[in-house]
C-alpha cells in the first residue's frame, strides 16, 4: 500500500478588483457571471423611482396655476354709425363668451366624442395615452400627443400655444392636474369652448359658429357639431375653402366624429343616419364689407392722435360713436363706383362734412380695402381748379370786388408766370383754349377761366392765396412733417391751378370752412368714445372765424354761378342752392368736384396712380367720355350722391348778396383767336339712350346744356334713359334736355311675407325665420316687463305683410324689465350687436 496522498488544497483569496465594475462576478461562471444581483436591481429600481419621484414632487411644487392670459378677457371695441348701428370692431381675437348652459348639448358631446372621450373620468390628464403617444414617438411611427381637453384648456386659458418640449408638457400635465382639483368638469369645458381658435380667426364656438354657419352655437345642430369638433386639430389647413383636399379631410373628420357620438351614446344610428355635411357660408375677412375698413382705419388713426392707442382698442371693449350717418355712407358707396371700361388704376374718393361741426358724414376711400388698401381720401392728388376760390377769397379780402374785369385771351402772357424759375415767361392757356376779350371774376369764376385768375393771382401775390387755403383748412407743410412735406401750396404765381397736392378729406375741410361763411371746424370722425358709463373721450366742436362773412357770402355767389351757368351745371338737377368748383389738374391727372349746399360739404375727387410704376398718370377717358375733367364723371357722381344724401333736408338758402354793378369792359387785347364768347351752339349726343342717367347728365352737363329729367313707367332698370329730347339735333349752349328716365314701376319685383309668430320668439329663432323667407333682420333691444329677456317684443313691418325679397325687418328684442319704459327702444346701440 503506498503512503502518497494528494497535497492538501488551500483555500484561494479571491481577486481583488478596482472601481465600480465588478463583472464578471466572482464565483459565478458563464452568463450568470454578467446578471446583476437581484438586489442590485431592487436597489436600483428604488433609486430611480424615488428620483422620478423627487423629480415631481419638486415640479408639483414649484409649478402653480399661472394667472389667466391676458387675451381671454380681451373685450371688443365696437364702433357705431350715427345712428347705433354697428359699422365695426376692434379685437385681438374674435371672441363673444357663451355660457355653457346656453349651448344645445350636442356641441360638447361633438368635442368630447372626437377629442377626449374619458374626459369626464379622468383627473386631467390620461396616462395610457401618454405612454402610447411616448412608446409611438420613440418607436419612430407619426408624432402623436395625448392631451386631454383640460390640457388644451390649460394651454388656451394659461400658459398659451408653444413648442412642444417633454418639460412643457409636464408643466401643461401637472397643471391640468391641479385644475382639475381646484374646477368642476363644466367649468373647464367652458372654459375650453370660449377659448380654442377653430379657424378663420374666430376663438371658441361662439365666434366659430358665425364665421363657418352665419348664426349663433346656440342653434348648432348634431351636423355642425361634428364638423367643428372634427377640425380642431388642424383648423386652418382642414377649413374646405383652402380647396379639395382641405374639404376631403374636414368630411372625414365629420363622418369620424358622427360615428364616435354613436359609439358614446350621445345620438342614434338614426341621428347619424339622418346628418348631412352643413351648408358653409362663404368666409370674409374682418367685419364682412371690406369698405368699413377704411372708415376704421381713419377711426384708429384719429384716436392714436389722441392717445388711445391700437392695443386699448383691441382689448378695452370700448364704445365708439362716430359721426358716420349710414345712409349717406351708403350713397357714398354707390354713386362712388366706376364705369367697367375705367382703368384698373383710377381711384374715386369721397368726404362729406357737416360745415357747422366739421363731423365727417361720409367718407369713401375704395371699394375693397383688401385689395386696394390705401384710402384713396386720404391719399395726395393735385388740387387743380379748386384752388381758385383761394385766390378770390385772397382778393376780396384786399377790396376786390366780383366786377373787376381781366382780359380773358387765351394764350397771354403774364408777367412772372414761368415754366421754370429761371426761365422766360410764357402763355398761360384756358381749358379747351377758350377765349374771351375779358370777362369779370364771377363769368371767370363760372367757366375756371385761367388766364383771369393767372392775373388776379399776380395782383394779389401768390403769398395771399397760399395763406387763404391754410385758413381754410389746407394743412401746411410742417403740420405734419412724415407726409407734408411735399404738399404745401407754394408761393409761385402757379398755385392758383392748385399745383399742390391735397388730400379729399383737406379740400373738404377748406370747402367746408367756406361753406361755414368762414368758421373753421376740425373735421372728425370719432364723436364719442366710453369705457362703460364713463366717456373717455370728446371729438372736437369748437369753431373759428377766419375770414369776414361779407367777404364769404361774395365768394359763395361767384362759386353758385360754378353750377347755374358753369362747368358744375349738372349739380343744378339738385333742385336747391349750391356752390363749388370743378378742377381738371394739368393732363388730366386728376378731376375734382368740391361743393356745397349750406348744411353739407362733400367734395368728390378722381385720380390715376399707376401701383405698378409708382407714378401718377392721366386718367383714361370711360364711361362714354372723351376726356376726364371735373365737369364730367365727378360733378355728376356728386349731384347722383347729393340727391341721396339731402333726402329730408331742409331746403336752406346760400347767404344773401348783392352783387356790383358791372364794371365797364376793358379794351380788347389784341389776338385774332380772341371772340367775344365762344361757339354759341352744340349738338346733342345721339347715344345716350340706355345709359344711366347719370352719365347721361354728365355728358351733356359737359357740352354746357342742362338735363331736365322726366320720370317714366317703364320695366327697363330704374335710372336707364329711354329718350333723349333733340339727340343728334344742334341747339344753343345752355338749353334745356329732356330726358326720359325709367322709373322702374312696372319691373316685376319678387315679394315675401312676414312670417307669423315671430312675437315673443327668441331672437335666435326669429332670425332664422326672417332669413328663410329671404328677409334682412335688423335688431334693436328694448326694456320689458312682460316679454322675457332675449325674445322679440315687436315686428316692423308686422307679421304677414307683404313686402319685397331682401327687405330689412325690425325685430325689437326685450332686455328684461328697466328701470324706465320710457327709453328710447333703439337704444344707444351699447352692448347688443357684441
Amino acid at each position: 500500500m503506498s503512503n502518497w496522498s494528494p497535497p492538501p488544497i488551500w483555500p484561494q483569496t479571491p481577486r481583488r478588483r478596482e472601481g465600480i465594475w465588478n463583472y464578471p462576478r466572482p464565483y459565478r461562471t458563464g452568463i450568470r457571471a454578467w446578471i446583476p444581483s437581484w438586489r442590485f436591481v431592487v436597489g436600483t429600481l428604488l433609486t430611480g423611482t424615488s428620483l422620478v419621484a423627487g423629480v415631481l414632487i419638486s415640479a408639483w411644487v414649484s409649478v402653480p396655476v399661472p394667472n389667466e392670459l391676458g387675451t381671454v378677457r380681451s373685450e371688443t371695441t365696437t364702433v357705431y354709425y350715427s345712428d347705433g348701428k354697428p359699422l365695426g370692431k376692434f379685437a385681438a381675437q374674435d371672441r363673444t363668451i357663451v355660457a355653457l348652459a346656453d349651448l344645445p348639448p350636442q356641441v360638447t358631446q361633438a368635442i368630447i366624442s372626437s377629442e377626449d372621450q374619458s374626459f369626464r373620468t379622468h383627473l386631467g390628464i390620461n396616462p395610457l395615452g401618454i405612454v402610447r403617444a411616448a412608446l409611438n414617438n420613440v418607436t419612430g411611427g407619426d408624432r402623436q400627443g395625448a392631451s386631454t381637453l383640460t390640457q388644451q384648456y390649460v394651454e388656451n386659458y394659461y400658459v398659451g400655444v408653444e413648442y412642444a418640449t417633454y418639460a412643457s408638457k409636464l408643466k401643461e400635465a401637472i397643471i391640468a392636474l391641479k385644475v382639475t382639483q381646484q374646477q368642476s368638469k363644466d367649468q373647464v369645458l367652458e372654459g375650453y369652448v370660449n377659448t380654442i381658435y377653430l379657424g378663420r380667426g374666430a376663438y371658441g364656438v361662439e365666434a366659430a359658429s358665425k364665421a363657418y354657419f352665419g348664426h349663433s352655437a346656440k342653434e348648432m345642430t348634431i351636423s355642425e357639431s361634428a364638423f367643428l369638433a372634427g377640425i380642431i386639430p388642424n383648423p386652418t389647413y382642414w377649413d374646405p375653402r383652402q380647396g379639395e383636399g382641405a374639404e376631403a379631410q374636414a368630411k372625414a373628420r365629420w363622418e369620424r366624429t358622427l360615428n364616435l357620438m354613436v359609439e358614446q351614446g350621445y345620438i342614434t344610428q338614426d341621428d347619424r343616419d339622418a346628418a348631412e355635411y352643413p351648408k358653409l357660408v362663404k368666409y370674409t375677412q374682418g367685419s364682412g364689407d371690406n369698405r368699413t375698413a377704411y372708415l376704421m382705419e381713419q377711426v384708429a388713426n384719429e384716436l392714436d392722435r389722441k392717445g388711445i392707442t391700437a392695443d386699448q382698442l383691441t382689448t378695452m371693449g370700448y364704445e365708439i360713436h362716430t359721426s358716420i350717418d349710414r345712409k349717406m355712407q351708403a350713397a357714398a358707396a354707390e354713386t362712388m363706383k366706376l364705369p367697367e371700361d375705367a382703368s384698373k388704376f383710377a381711384r374715386a374718393s369721397l368726404t362729406s362734412i357737416d360745415p357747422a361741426t366739421g363731423e365727417i358724414k361720409a367718407m369713401y376711400g375704395g371699394p375693397d380695402y383688401s385689395v386696394y388698401p390705401t384710402n384713396a381720401a386720404t391719399f395726395e392728388a393735385q388740387g387743380a381748379s379748386t384752388f381758385k376760390p383761394f385766390t378770390l377769397i385772397g382778393a376780396l379780402k384786399e377790396g376786390f370786388q366780383l366786377n373787376k374785369r381781366y382780359s380773358a385771351v387765351d394764350g397771354t402772357v403774364i408777367e412772372g408766370w414761368k415754366q421754370t424759375p429761371d426761365g422766360p415767361d410764357v402763355p398761360l392757356y384756358n381749358f379747351n383754349n377758350d377765349s374771351w376779350n375779358s370777362l369779370d371774376l364771377v363769368d371767370a369764376t363760372a367757366n375756371s377761366v385761367n388766364v383771369v385768375y393767372g392775373q388776379l393771382n399776380k395782383d394779389i401775390g401768390p403769398e395771399t392765396t397760399a395763406q387763404v387755403g391754410y385758413d381754410l383748412g389746407i394743412p401746411q407743410a410742417d403740420d405734419d412733417p412724415d407726409t407734408r412735406d411735399c404738399c404745401a401750396i407754394g408761393g409761385n404765381l402757379a398755385n392758383v391751378l392748385g399745383t399742390a397736392y391735397v388730400t379729399n378729406v383737406d379740400l373738404a375741410h377748406a370747402y367746408s370752412t367756406i361753406a361755414a361763411q368762414g368758421y373753421r371746424t376740425t373735421p372728425h370722425l370719432v364723436v364719442e368714445v366710453k369705457n362703460g358709463e364713463e366717456t373717455i373721450y370728446q371729438g372736437p366742436s369748437a369753431s373759428e372765424e377766419m375770414f369776414d362773412p361779407e367777404v364769404m357770402a361774395a365768394a359763395t355767389y361767384a362759386m353758385s354761378k360754378v353750377v347755374e351757368e358753369g362747368s358744375g351745371m349738372p349739380a343744378l338737377e339738385l333742385e336747391r342752392p349750391a356752390a363749388g368748383k370743378t378742377g381738371s389738374s394739368n393732363d388730366n391727372m386728376s378731376a375734382w368736384f368740391a361743393g356745397f349746399v349750406p348744411q353739407l360739404t362733400t367734395v368728390v375727387g378722381l385720380y390715376e396712380y399707376n401701383t405698378d410704376a409708382n407714378r401718377y398718370e392721366q386718367i383714361k377717358p370711360f364711361g362714354g367720355y372723351e376726356q376726364i375733367t371735373g365737369g364730367t364723371w365727378p360733378v355728376t357722381a356728386w349731384t347722383a350722391y347729393m340727391l341721396k344724401a339731402t333726402e329730408g333736408m331742409d331746403v336752406e338758402q346760400l347767404p344773401e348778396y348783392t352783387p356790383p354793378a358791372p364794371e365797364p369792359s376793358a379794351s380788347p387785347t389784341p389776338s385774332e383767336s380772341a371772340s367775344e364768347e365762344p361757339e354759341e351752339t352744340v349738338v346733342v349726343p345721339d347715344n345716350l339712350v340706355g345709359q344711366q342717367f347719370v352719365a347721361a347728365a354728365a355728358a351733356l352737363g359737359g357740352l354746357q346744356l342742362v338735363p331736365v329729367q322726366v320720370d317714366v313707367d317703364s320695366a327697363e332698370p330704374a335710372g336707364t334713359v329711354l329718350d333723349v329730347e333733340h339727340a343728334g339735333e344742334e341747339v344753343d349752349r345752355n338749353s334745356e334736355i329732356e330726358v326720359q328716365v325709367s322709373n322702374g314701376s312696372q319691373a316685376e319685383v319678387e315679394t315675401t311675407t312676414v312670417p307669423w309668430g315671430l312675437t315673443n320668439r327668441e331672437q335666435g329663432d326669429a332670425e332664422q325665420q326672417l332669413q328663410d323667407a329671404e328677409l334682412t333682420p335688423v335688431i334693436q333691444e328694448a326694456p320689458s316687463d312682460t316679454v322675457p329677456e332675449g325674445s322679440v317684443i315687436s315686428v316692423d313691418p308686422g307679421e304677414g305683410s307683404e313686402v319685397p325679397k331682401g327687405s330689412e325687418v325690425t325685430l325689437v328684442i326685450s332686455t328684461g324689465p328697466g328701470d324706465d319704459p320710457t327709453d328710447d327702444p333703439s337704444g344707444d346701440g351699447g352692448g347688443i350687436f357684441g
